[in-house]
């Protein structure tokens, strides 16, 4: 098989970096929106669930790219906030501002005692006639009273992975997929992806 180009619906280094990882073993020319020169306005994530907005974003960029197009919708569901931040993630404190959603959920944290929480990410991949592919990944953990580590982005520095004794942002990006909810939900793309395509 020639090198197919997968387009990756994001614009955030952090997560492309994750994909072209995942993809490294593949013969995939694999770039994010940000690789593309394009004069498209970003869709509304207007979903109530993270399956949704993946569907959303991967859907718009296929129609107007006419390419096979992987977009993800991932989230933090923390139990003691009833689920928040869920799928306002990204900008929970506003705009997309890791800073700011780490400080905002450290203090609706504060006088919790139950921090666990667990990530989703939902996949969806979709070629141009609309076929598509659906994977789920989820992670659990809990949320520590102060950031750890250097690596990642978003909440990575507080999310604590007990089984590994290390918040995601601790861990290298080979270590960092290998267990986590995107991580998951790549090998699951990956099973079947070469037979879907």
């Amino acid at each position: 098989m020639s090198e197919s180009k997968i387009i990756i619906a994001t614009n955030n280094s952090g997560k492309l970096l994750e994909y072209k990882n995942a993809f490294s073993s593949f013969n995939f020319n694999v770039v994010g929106l940000s690789d593309l020169n394009l004069n498209l306005d970003p869709p509304l994530e207007t979903g109530n669930t993270f399956l949704e907005n993946a569907e959303i974003k991967a859907k718009y960029y296929s129609i107007h790219l006419n390419e096979i197009v992987i977009a993800d919708d991932s989230g933090l569901v923390v139990d003691s906030l009833n689920g928040e931040p869920g799928v306002y993630s990204a900008r929970y404190a506003g705009d997309h501002d890791d800073e700011a959603n780490n400080e905002k959920l450290l203090l609706k944290l504060q006088n919790k005692s139950d921090r666990s929480a667990h990530f989703v990410t939902n996949i969806v991949a979709i070629k141009p006639t609309g076929e598509k592919m659906v994977v789920t990944g989820r992670l659990n953990g809990e949320i520590l009273k102060k950031k750890r580590g250097i690596n990642g982005f978003g909440y990575d520095p507080l999310f604590y992975v007990p089984q590994k004794d290390k918040t995601l942002a601790e861990m290298t990006i080979s270590e960092k997929n290998s267990i986590s909810h995107r991580g998951i939900a790549f090998k699951k793309l990956m099973n079947d992806f070469y037979e879907w395509i």
